[in-house]
């Protein structure tokens, strides 16, 4: 029998390899060979009563314990590290193990087996056990029943702080935070909190059946507020929420909710706090305790279990936290505008009476129908009853009307040349309103259906020429005149050409006729 016991307190007492090997009776390779595995497991001096010879061998090399059953021993430390890898189970191991015995000429152990030792070796040496729960797998969240107290410093009254816990079940890592209320924008808020106090994303979240994050939970429909379920899209995590009064869906967090109302909760209730800020500073000083607090069965506490099986696993943090944005039903009105807190954003005017959604944050406002965005604004604030009109919403009559202002009657002058320009300068001058100037120049664009560019900035050219006081309708005169002489004259050209165009004359002898010099 090895001596282990000894040889890791003479080594502690810095007696040489020599020494220790003397006084045991082992040789120096199996001395080092235990020193060295000691290190590795983090098994250290002083020791504890019932750790004996036999406890320390089995800590040390539990694949001995099995070689006297002549079976292929299992390697527990890859075993539990390949656990920890995505959709990798310990049916998958347990094959794997066989297919090797088979190699080797060993026999395996059963899979019933397989996962009993693992299990008491997981449970032994290790903070987590993975056959239960994979790292970063799952975070559960709930709202603690019990409360906490923040007071009013102007009247000494105690207001009511509710106490959010997420746990993630493989480390038993958890986070607290009080907030003055439940709602929504507080659930959010405590979501994007406990995310960043883990330093990542866990593949699933799993919360109760409350109003703020689940519309409708049954066993053919599962509806999530839209809000909750937009933040799970930003995280590129996935919400499943506990079964309705199936408390064991969640029992990690269950239990942390019941730790945490003792050692936090409870231990502030003689702690008085006159904000919710302070509130949740002395809550976090409770909570890294209570993280900190050493386990009972096994080496480590939730933290060190945490960042050395779990944060490897979880998922990176976007750049920015996800940030609150609010939905509603609204229906769209007849002047295809929405009515968002008493502002009005436009959508395309298809969508008149229709059902829309709106997607509502601090600076956009975004509008959806069947999931699909169909108008995104700028959100507007200060004095209600403001409008945010896109151009390309309006129908055809109404982006007429709001086309046909004095910039656009002079863009459009500039384009035909400079004598229509002139001539709409001096209508704008001298019109005695805009709105008699403006509809005038766009009657004579209209022109521009039957005229080409030329033909309207000819006759702009002629009427100036003709008066210093020009009109719409002497230029629409000018251009029918133009018209019907540059068709008469083009007539005549075609007359003349006739008439001077001779064609081949068919000589006597075509007719049967003779010379007359025959």
């Amino acid at each position: 029998m090895i001596h282990y016991r000894k040889i890791l307190e003479l080594y502690h007492d810095k007696i040489s390899l020599r020494g220790i090997a003397s006084s045991t009776g082992n040789s120096r390779p199996k001395v080092t060979e235990v020193i060295e595995r000691a290190k590795k497991k983090g098994l250290r001096c002083p020791l504890e009563e019932e750790m004996t010879d036999q406890w320390i061998e089995e800590f040390l090399f539990p694949e001995k314990t099995m070689e006297g059953s002549g079976r292929q021993p299992l390697n527990f430390d890859y075993i539990h590290e390949e656990l920890a890898k995505p959709n990798v189970t310990l049916s998958l191991l347990h094959h794997e193990y066989e297919a090797e015995c088979r190699a080797n000429e060993k026999i395996p152990y059963s899979y019933r087996s397989f996962a009993r030792h693992y299990s008491n070796y997981a449970d032994k040496y290790k903070a987590t056990l993975r056959i239960r729960r994979k790292p970063a797998e799952i975070m559960e969240v709930d709202w603690a029943g019990s409360t906490a107290f923040i007071v009013d410093r102007d009247t000494g009254e105690k207001v009511k702080a509710y106490v959010f816990v997420a746990t993630l079940p493989c480390s038993q890592l958890s986070y607290a935070e009080a907030t003055l209320s439940m709602d929504l924008h507080s659930w959010i808020t405590v979501h994007n909190h406990a995310f960043e106090y883990f330093g990542g994303v866990t593949q699933i979240i799993v919360p109760d059946n409350l109003k703020t994050g689940v519309t409708k939970h049954t066993l053919k429909e599962l509806i999530l507020n839209p809000t909750y379920r937009e933040m799970a899209d930003y995280y590129n995590t996935v919400v499943m929420p506990a079964r309705v009064r199936s408390p064991k869906d969640k029992g990690n967090v269950e239990g942390a909710v019941g730790v945490i109302s003792t050692w936090i909760i409870a231990a502030l209730r003689n702690t008085q706090c006159f904000s919710i800020d302070e509130l949740n500073e002395e809550v976090w000083i409770k909570l890294e305790e209570f993280n900190q607090r050493p386990f009972t069965r096994k080496k480590g506490c939730r933290l060190s279990a945490f960042e050395e099986e779990e944060k490897f696993a979880l998922s990176t943090l976007p750049i920015t936290p996800y940030k609150m944005s609010k939905w509603n039903n609204v229906k769209v009105r007849p002047d295809y505008h929405v009515s968002v807190e008493s502002m009005f954003y436009s959508v395309p005017y298809e969508y008149i009476n229709r059902e829309v959604e709106v997607r509502l944050t601090d600076d956009l406002v975004e509008v959806y129908f069947n999931h699909m965005r169909i108008a995104s604004h700028k959100r507007l604030y200060g004095k209600f009853g403001q409008l945010s009109s896109i151009h390309d919403h309006m129908p055809d009559n109404h982006k007429l009307f709001v086309d046909q202002t004095p910039e656009a009657a002079n863009e459009w002058a500039e384009s035909i040349g400079p004598s229509t320009l002139n001539v709409v300068q001096y209508i704008l001058d001298a019109s005695q309103t805009e709105k008699l100037a403006v509809q005038s120049i766009f009657s004579l664009k209209k022109s521009e259906r039957r005229y080409s560019k030329y033909e309207i900035e000819r006759a702009c050219k002629m009427i100036i020429s003709m008066t210093k006081r020009p009109t719409v309708k002497g230029i629409q005169t000018i251009l029918k005149n133009n018209k019907k002489n540059d068709a008469e004259q083009e007539l005549k050209r075609k007359t003349e050409i006739n008439k001077n165009s001779y064609g081949f004359t068919r000589g006597a002898a075509y007719y049967g006729g003779k010379l007359n010099d025959e």
